[in-house]
């Protein structure tokens, strides 16, 4: 059992999934035969892992089966990311990787909106598709491996199929953003912002919950813009009108009895009202938050949708409401015109808001991006130098928090067990980005066990605990 710390990330590209599945291999595209097989690679976000699900999901209710390695698989299907110039030449490696294995290979995702540089690269491919064309990759699949037809088989269970475990599961509530921050070329990638009729997305959330998910976490590009689209649109759940609007939708999930956690969370006024929710125990006390910097200029000039000053006095009013409150971001150093007066205020901010867990980018002219118009770019070395101090100076601020949890009684959600004991997550930490709780010697539990525990020891990423019950 290997101890590992996500509390800070250096690339956005730095999660990379690729879906496991059944190995066979196929020999025939007849009714009768072996069902067709297709690999899947899915990069980046957790929104882009949400694409792959869907479209994983319609091709196995299509008789196609997933693969397990390029050899078992009659085509490829790559979901590329495209946020950051890194996370594309990761994106074409993959590609050219998928080609020199398999040789037939679909492309889709964020960075399927670049195709002649795709094809550029890889002239060979069958197939490309931007972010969230589920239809297109679906149509692709078939063109290139038609599918069997079975309609006495059910092969998909109602909740679809996931990559992620079994006891968790992301719940993407809308697609695209309406801000247009100047380093950021999303909207241009996936839209501005399309949220799902709410009775959708509680639907899908009862199906998880059903199946044994215990864990639910709530994604989109802006979650707490959720529903202004749609003009809080009612729709029927349960027998009554429910509001596309953030805070019913919280509301009627914190009534489905599962862990729900909220990512990407802008610091509009109307946020407060979810607090209560918190502080009751009805979804959990962790707000993702991506702040990107605190300093009143470089946010200007990042165009960001929310005044620091402001925001600071709300989370003091948060953690009034809900003590227990963690609050995770994500910031960027080095943004074109940041001084080191700016730099430095950061770090102060950081400290007075103790953010739980923070993840920091080194700035990256992104093509497309506005900002890289913007006057005064930092060099590298500097950037690099400041990214070590912010690192420094976070993990000061979460050895403190974490510190401040021993000797509590703590509920975890095991995520692996071993020959050695569990390891879990409390409700402030989130999988893959946050840290992990170790019950060392503690066989007993089960993947999505909810643990009662008390904590024993911390540092700064990580905490130990022993099992009560």
């Amino acid at each position: 059992m290997t101890k590992t710390s996500a509390n800070a990330s250096t690339s956005a590209n730095s999660k990379i999934r690729r879906s496991a599945g059944p190995l066979a291999k196929n020999s025939g595209g007849t009714k009768s035969g072996p069902q067709p097989k297709v690999g899947f690679v899915s990069l980046g976000c957790p929104k882009a892992l949400v694409d792959s699900e869907r479209i994983i999901t319609k091709l196995r209710s299509e008789g196609y089966q997933i693969a397990g390695d390029y050899a078992g698989a009659d085509v490829v299907v790559v979901n590329t990311c495209g946020f950051l110039d890194s996370a594309k030449q990761e994106s074409l490696d993959a590609i050219g990787e998928a080609m020199a294995s398999n040789g037939r290979v679909i492309v889709t995702g964020c960075f399927g909106v670049e195709e002649s540089r795709i094809r550029a690269a890889h002239p060979g491919v069958l197939a490309v598709t931007g972010p969230h064309q589920y239809e297109q990759v679906v149509a692709a699949v078939h063109d290139a491996v038609p599918p069997l037809h079975d309609p006495y088989i059910d092969l998909v269970p109602p909740e679809g199929l996931r990559l992620t475990p079994r006891h968790y599961a992301y719940l993407k509530i809308s697609e695209g953003c309406n801000n247009r921050c100047s380093f950021c070329i999303i909207p241009s990638l996936r839209g501005d912002l399309a949220s799902r009729p709410a009775n959708h997305v509680m639907i899908e959330a009862e199906r998880l919950v059903s199946a044994g998910v215990k864990e639910l976490l709530v994604i989109s590009q802006d979650t707490s813009a959720y529903g202004l689209d749609l003009k809080y649109a009612e729709s029927p759940w349960r027998g009554q009108p429910l509001k596309a609007r953030f805070l019913d939708l919280c509301t009627a999930l914190g009534d489905l009895g599962a862990w729900v956690r909220l990512h990407y969370v802008y610091p509009y006024p109307h946020v407060d009202d979810v607090i209560p929710l918190m502080a009751d125990g009805k979804i959990l006390p962790y707000l993702d938050i991506p702040f990107q910097h605190a300093a009143p200029s470089v946010l200007k000039a990042m165009r960001r949708p929310a005044a620091q000053e402001k925001t600071a006095e709300r989370i003091r009013r948060w953690r009034h409401i809900c003590p227990d409150l963690a609050i995770r971001s994500t910031f960027i150093v080095g943004f074109p015109g940041e001084t080191e007066d700016d730099f430095n205020f950061l770090l102060q901010w950081l400290k007075e808001a103790k953010i739980s867990r923070a993840g920091c980018f080194k700035y990256e002219a992104v093509d497309g991006a506005k900002a890289n118009g913007l006057d005064g770019a930092v060099p590298e070395e500097l950037k690099a130098e400041r990214w070590h101090r912010f690192m420094a100076a976070q993990q000061d601020v979460s050895a403190e928090l974490l510190a401040a949890k021993v000797g509590r009684t703590v509920d975890v959600l095991i995520d692996e067990v071993d020959d050695e004991g569990a390891i879990g997550r409390t409700p402030w930490d989130a999988p893959d980005i946050d840290g992990s709780v170790y019950l060392n010697g503690d066989t007993r539990a089960k993947p999505g066990d909810l643990v009662r525990t008390k904590i024993l020891h911390s540092d700064d990423t990580d905490l130990w605990a022993e099992r009560l019950v």
